[in-house]
């Protein structure tokens, strides 16, 4: 059935010019807005969550405005199955590659760090296209495997390897001598409260994946943030931003701490272009949670000898 799915309904879809798609898309977003309303409930309550101080009217309509740009990442990512390297090129444009050049000069690995914001499709497939660093992304497997095997072969078309997060440390070993990117949505709800670096964000406690701070140590890469911005339909904007060069200089969640920041940034400035759709404040507060941030600062200092 996904098989069917994808070569006669969702592939040709994706051979349709952009101005087509997007139409679908209108219809989508008047769907979502007075027919159907998508996961309601959940968005409404993260965004009162996050924007206390907002009115039930504000917070309506920083929903509609969430509603228009998840249609458009709907389609976007559509077409993001046969979008050509030249479109992609004309639609995703980095403002400072310098940065990510002079990293490769250095011969230093980077770890590009960022959130579902603006079109991280986009950036997944067309990242080897737009730096020389040899570009992997990790992520978790899909449920379907068919569909998990189809959308990674496209993602996969012009450069990029993607990897489980189960075995992704077996893979990067085995490629060690390759100067990499490593790209990683740091903003997904983590597994454990207990293992999760905790840290206000959007004016609540907040677990945050804390793997990527121990990736960066444990393989001294360097630590990038990647700013997206939407500049209109379908046209976006990246600017990179070093976070840490030498991350074994750092202590104890300062990397973590300084990519959540510039995520909350992003989303203060612009809150409709997030993932608000997902339940992302799954996880309990431990009880002792100044407690559990002193034994996981000694544990990570022991680990790496500092």
């Amino acid at each position: 059935m996904s098989k069917l799915a994808y070569y006669i309904v969702v592939y040709p879809l994706s051979l349709l010019p952009m101005t087509l798609l997007y139409r679908i898309s209108d219809i989508l977003y008047l769907t979502f807005r007075t027919i159907v309303p998508y996961r309601k409930a959940v968005i409404t309550n993260n965004l009162e969550r996050s924007f206390p101080q907002m009115s039930k009217s504000e917070i309506r309509q920083i929903r509609f405005k969430f509603y228009r740009h998840f249609c458009d990442l709907l389609m976007e990512g559509v077409k993001n199955l046969s979008i050509s390297k030249n479109e992609l090129k004309k639609r995703l444009v980095v403002t400072n590659p310098q940065l990510m050049n002079e990293l490769f000069d250095k011969n230093k690995s980077v770890l590009l760090l960022g959130g579902h914001y603006c079109n991280w499709e986009w950036l997944i497939t067309s990242q080897n296209t737009l730096f020389q660093h040899e570009a992997y992304g990790i992520g978790k497997k899909l449920t379907s495997k068919y569909w998990d095997k189809k959308l990674n072969e496209r993602r996969e078309r012009f450069g990029m390897h993607v990897i489980n997060n189960k075995n992704y440390k077996e893979v990067l070993e085995n490629n060690e001598h390759e100067c990499k990117a490593i790209l990683v949505l740091t903003d997904q709800s983590p597994g454990s409260s207990i293992r999760s670096y905790w840290t206000k964000f959007l004016h609540q406690n907040t677990a945050v994946l804390f793997g990527a701070e121990m990736l960066a140590h444990e393989l001294n890469y360097s630590v990038v943030y990647f700013r997206m911005k939407k500049l209109k339909r379908g046209y976006y904007e990246l600017s990179l931003e070093l976070i840490a060069e030498s991350p074994r200089t750092m202590q104890w969640g300062k990397i973590t701490k300084a990519h959540v920041e510039r995520l909350e940034e992003q989303i203060i400035l612009q809150p409709e272009l997030w993932l608000w759709s997902h339940k992302r404040w799954k996880r309990e507060v431990p009880k002792d949670l100044e407690s559990l941030k002193v034994e996981q600062n000694e544990n990570f200092n022991k680990r790496f000898g500092y």
